[in-house]
């Protein structure tokens, strides 16, 4: 028997603290909002960006550091009711599913990412979700999908509220800090949470926010930290359900409140949670990467393939390249790359990522392995390499701040120059549904079999449709191929 009837209908709902202040305006919203009342267009783009992150989770599954993980966690947690994506009949505890499917989509850098608020939202809201399935009776496709939408508008909404993009400036992780906070409000949404519910989930789910962005060097973790955040914010969400209190208007409280400790000092403004809701849609701004790179990165390297493709500079006569980056990009990926360098590493340094688009004309999985990574073509390049930080994009518009400049200097004096606002992905420039799924079919095509892939597209594509989620779970599980070999 279930734990948790997913119907609330039968139960009295209670109301939040304070509905009118952040928190509650938050949490009211989790709670009363139906699929029926999210735009059609905003209900397909979401399915489509959850095939998008079943995806990346799909190509990340089998990698190397994704086997190490799965190898320690399980040896210290083997049993439970959580799956793997393509892991087979491998399980563990539904806290553990979480983390190591996050891990799995965050694997090669991907994944979705919002440029204003930076999270990587499927990495947060798939895996919680996964994990909750079999503890609340039967979930269906239209709920599952409603839940991924309320995590996808959570996230982006408290980040900026923390002024989103300088949290990665002053050293955090942003996504795990915001992160938790998604996960909560999709889970908590398959345990049927009321507003009080959800006040609970968030209190719970913000006290775990965490995160170093020191991750990005040499370490593996930084594969792992969202899933820090999908285990805590599904940790929450079930807290919540057994009517466990979490911290009260967390969002607004002066003393140890989310807000005031995370954004001390720098004017948070709790608004930028509440404002739009139901009306304006942070899902419709989530961006799909086309590039296996930071997404920081992403207009340096649009920058770098447009003087390739229109100039058709040749590498070899290039002297030096000049980076002019925002603060944000700067300080997470204007760093100087040192080889050895893990892939890791290359895939949050901007000067990689730029001389891989030269030379290659392509930033994706192959631009990341070891023999790439070590060719003496990428290093001279690198080594020709300087990076700026240019305050003047930092006052650009909200939606301008990821504007990066790649200047060439070639052996005739001669010099090129490109400058993008907004990366492909993001803005105007977004991958279209149909993009998204063309990206699927190419990520997943070395991995699992053609009938499988058709099946996965058809069960994401029409997920309202499902009765019953353990369809498309027992689509993800099976073992799946490593992308590398």
């Amino acid at each position: 028997m279930a734990e948790f009837d997913v119907d609330m209908t039968s139960k009295s709902a209670r109301a939040a603290t304070d509905p009118n202040g952040p928190t509650g305006r938050l949490a009211t919203w989790l709670a009363d909002t139906k699929l029926a009342d999210v735009p059609p267009s905003v209900r397909d783009h979401a399915k489509h960006l959850l095939l998008d992150g079943i995806a990346c989770a799909l190509v990340g599954a089998q990698l190397p550091v994704s086997r190490k993980g799965v190898e320690g966690i399980t040896a210290l947690d083997n049993a439970g009711s959580g799956l793997l994506i393509g892991w087979g009949s491998r399980t563990t505890s539904a806290p553990s599913a979480a983390m190591l499917n996050s891990s799995f989509i965050q694997g090669f850098e991907l994944d979705d990412y919002h440029p204003l608020a930076p999270l990587h939202s499927n990495s947060l809201v798939l895996p919680a979700m996964l994990a909750a399935a079999p503890h609340v009776g039967r979930v269906s496709g239209a709920r599952f999908l409603l839940g991924a939408i309320l995590g996808y508008e959570t996230g982006p909404r408290v980040g900026q509220a923390l002024n989103g993009l300088e949290m990665l400036s002053r050293g955090w992780h942003s996504g795990v800090v915001f992160g938790t906070l998604s996960a909560a409000a999709s889970a908590g949404t398959l345990y049927g949470l009321d507003a009080a519910g959800f006040e609970d989930a968030l209190g719970i789910a913000a006290t775990q926010s965490c995160g170093l962005m020191s991750a990005q060097f040499e370490s593996m973790v930084k594969r792992m930290q969202h899933g820090f955040a999908s285990r805590n914010g599904l940790t929450a969400a079930a807290l919540a359900a057994t009517g466990y209190v979490g911290i009260k208007r967390v969002f607004e409280r002066e003393y140890g409140g989310w807000l005031s400790t995370f954004g001390e000092g720098h004017h948070p403004d709790p608004s930028q949670i509440y404002a739009g809701l139901g009306t304006f849609w942070e899902t419709d701004r989530i961006a799909v990467k086309p590039y296996a790179a930071m997404g920081l990165l992403h207009a340096a390297i649009d920058a770098a393939l447009q003087l390739r493709a229109e100039d058709q500079v040749p590498a070899d006569q290039i002297v030096r390249i000049d980076i002019d980056m925002p603060e944000a990009a700067y300080g997470h990926g204007g760093w100087q790359a040192v080889r050895p360098l893990e892939p890791i590493g290359a895939q949050m340094n901007v000067a990689y990522a730029v001389a891989v688009a030269l030379l290659d004309g392509e930033v994706l999985i192959d631009q990341f392995s070891d023999k790439r990574i070590n060719s003496d073509d990428v290093w001279n390049l690198i080594d020709r390499t300087t990076t700026h930080h240019e305050q003047t994009y930092d006052q650009l518009p909200v939606d301008e701040r990821l504007t990066t400049r790649v200047h060439l200097t070639l052996k005739d004096g001669s010099t090129r120059d490109q400058v993008v606002a907004h990366p492909r992905g993001t803005g105007d420039r977004v991958l279209t549904n149909a993009d998204i799924v063309v990206k699927y079919r190419s990520l997943t095509r070395s991995v699992i079999s053609t009938d499988r892939q058709a099946a996965i597209e058809k069960a994401a594509l029409n997920l309202d449709a499902l009765d019953d989620i353990t369809e498309l779970m027992a689509l993800l599980t099976p073992t799946v191929r490593s992308s590398l070999e």
